[in-house]
């Protein structure tokens, strides 16, 4: 869960049960951090630049335009557009324990100059360029885009003169983290339908449908029709990951749904998830989640 710095705690004037806001202005970007210590219904909130919302305690329930409403939770983002008109309940804000979400709103001018430099130095490959989400962009943060916010909380409330340089070269990170992830987010639901042309998207498609085979790079660019190298480039400027790290993240995720089925063993959850042997599996399996796959069915079980 992403944490809150000791001086933001030590800065903040609380003044209303209800969406207290505490505001950190920099050149091209403010940071907001909304705490509400009671339960509430249909909050109306809107900014006039797009904006990223991350869940840091607590629970929202969302109600935003063209989507059904859903739960914000912890470990969740959100992009908004600019002047996107939202209504919030808070069904389990408290006193002492209070509902906390961080909103960042970045300028369009900076955004702009950040898509400009995508668009020049890592351009698509389905004949589209990058661009900014005008429609409302609900993720789960991966470790990168975690780690990027912490680093922003708490660049944002530091008191260092040169807080605006470091913000800036983290902004940059974070635009083009997102919105590879945006990208990714339409290869996975448009598989069913996308074209023989769209290269990455069928690749990811064929990736998703033969986990449990062999899936090298060079078998991968050849049914890509590219070079091994430029397929790796061209792979890793639309996912924001590598192709091997993708396949292991799509193998992971697999192997978290195994493990909850009751009697199956480490050996057959390894060996339909495509890992060659289980000492790679587990160490892989660790990182992703601090479980051992052993440790994970257990912990299952308990739960």
């Amino acid at each position: 869960m992403l944490e809150l710095s000791q001086s933001f705690y030590g800065e903040r004037k609380l003044e209303h049960h209800v969406e207290n806001k505490t505001s950190y202005t920099l050149d091209h970007a403010a940071m907001h951090i909304f705490e509400t210590h009671e339960e509430a219904e249909k909050v109306v909130l809107q900014f006039e630049q797009p904006v990223l919302a991350s869940m840091l305690q607590g629970k929202k329930i969302m109600h935003l335009r063209d989507l059904q409403s859903f739960d914000f939770l912890p470990g969740e983002s959100l992009i908004l557009p600019s002047n996107e008109k939202m209504s919030i309940d808070f069904p389990e804000a408290h006193q002492h324990n209070p509902t906390r979400c961080l909103a960042m709103a970045i300028s369009e001018e900076k955004i702009q100059k950040i898509i400009e430099t995508m668009n020049y130095e890592m351009p698509r490959q389905d004949d589209f360029e990058w661009g900014l989400p005008d429609y409302n962009f609900h993720f789960t943060n991966d470790v990168a885009i975690y780690q990027i916010l912490q680093r922003l909380i708490y660049l944002f409330t530091e008191n260092h003169s040169s807080k605006d340089i470091f913000v800036d070269f983290m902004l940059k990170e974070l635009v083009i983290r997102i919105l590879q992830s945006n990208l990714k987010k339409i290869y996975s639901s448009s598989a069913k339908n996308i074209s023989a042309d769209n290269r990455m998207a069928f690749i990811v498609d064929y990736i998703r449908k033969n986990l449990d085979q062999s899936l090298s790079v060079s078998k991968l660019s050849q049914k890509a029709y590219m070079s091994e190298s430029n397929f790796h480039r061209v792979f890793k400027n639309e996912t924001g990951l590598s192709p091997v790290d993708f396949i292991n993240n799509e193998r992971i995720k697999l192997a978290v749904s195994l493990l909850q089925q009751p009697g199956i063993t480490v050996k057959e959850v390894f060996m339909q998830c495509g890992f060659e042997n289980r000492s790679y599996f587990n160490r892989v399996f660790k990182q992703a989640t601090e479980y051992s796959p052993g440790e994970f069915q257990k912990h299952i079980a308990k739960a």
